[in-house]
Formats: structure tokens, sequence, C-alpha cells
């Protein structure tokens, strides 16, 4: 399933319903928070700060896509990307479970398969360029499988995986990637600036029921 059908619109409906209910609830949410959490000590036991940044870099990023998401489902009617309430545990946003959005939270430790030479090519393309572009495939090729399920739903037919690679996965693998590599002051206040949008207009948008 490369691109969206219309077809899929009662579900995307029905999910729309759920958002944010424990009617689904398990205690699979605790333990994979449990694995997250272990993951970042270990890195941050081990002094690993670049990968930490690069992590933290892509889950800032995916939220700040996570809340443009949701807003565009209230305006639009439909997100461009919704997950099924069958799916999950729990759904964050209309585009977001809890397990995705823990694969998120670790998915910029990928960084640490980086060259160490920041400057090598590859295919003549700076590395890091080069697996941002691998990195955003291999997510994009995934995701059009878990389109082809009932556990993610694209309803539009101009959105699908050429548009999910472009627009969503190299930004967020770039953001990871070239943030590995950044000053220490940088890192932070990337992160930084980040998380604060995030978080302000989470705090604005869901009290005002818009997400």
């Amino acid at each position: 399933m490369l691109f969206g059908d219309p077809k899929y619109k009662p579900m995307a409906d029905a999910a729309k319903t759920v958002v944010r209910s424990t009617d689904n609830f398990n205690w699979s949410f605790i333990a994979l928070l449990a694995i997250v959490v272990i993951l970042y000590i270990n890195e941050f036991k081990q002094k690993n700060y670049k990968a930490i940044a690069a992590a933290l870099a892509l889950y800032s990023v995916h939220w700040f896509y996570e809340i443009l998401n949701a807003v565009i489902c209230y305006f639009s009617g439909y997100a461009l990307w919704t997950v099924s309430p069958e799916s999950t545990s729990y759904i964050l946003l209309i585009g977001v479970s809890w397990e995705l959005s823990m694969m998120f939270a670790i998915a910029g430790f990928t960084s640490k398969l980086l060259p160490e030479d920041k400057n090598m090519k590859i295919l003549g393309m700076n590395n890091r360029i080069a697996f941002a572009l691998g990195s955003a495939l291999l997510f994009s090729l995934i995701e059009i499988f878990l389109a082809s399920t009932p556990a993610f739903i694209w309803v539009y037919k101009w959105w699908g995986a050429i548009p999910v690679f472009i627009t969503t996965y190299i930004p967020f693998f770039l953001a990871s990637y070239l943030t590995y590599d950044a000053k220490p002051a940088t890192q932070k206040k990337f992160i930084g600036i980040m998380v604060i949008v995030d978080i302000a207009l989470l705090v604005i948008l869901v009290p005002l029921g818009i997400i």
C-alpha cells in the first residue's frame, strides 16, 4: 500500500473518538517505558552523550510532527496518519500510539552506527546525509507495511510512502544525525527549543480540544 484510500475513513473516525481513552490500557505500557528508561540510563552511564542528544533531537521533532498531524485532523477532518485503537494500549495523539512513541524515543540511537569520520563520503555524499536517507527509507518501507494492516490508517490518496519519506523521515533523521555532531551547547539549544515548543503547544491545544 503506497498511498492512502478514502475507504478507511470510517476506521479513522472510530480512532478519533478514543484518543487518550484508557479502555485498551494494559501493562505493556509500563514495560515499554521501563525498557526505554533503562536504555537511556545505560547510554548515560557509558557517557554516550552524543547518542543521547541525537535520540532526544529525533524524539522532540517527532512530537512536533505529531502535534501538527493532530492539528491537521482537527481542521481538515482527517489526519495524514492515524493509529487504530485496536492496535495499541493507549493513543497519545491521533497519529501516535504509546508503542510508536516509545519506538521513536530510541530511534535516534541509530546514530551509534555513524562512521567516526563525519566528513567521509558515501556514494559521493556526506555520510550523515547518506545514513539519514538510508534510515528514512527503511522506516518508510516499514510504514508501507503498517499501512497495509488495520493498525495504521492513511485516508488521503496523495499521502503515502513517498511523501512520508521526503517530508517526515528525512527531517527526523537529519535532525538526529546533525545534532549528533553538533557542539554540546548547540545540542542543548536545539533540543531545548523543540521541547519548549512541544510542551507549549500541548499545554495550549489539548485543553482547547484541538488535539
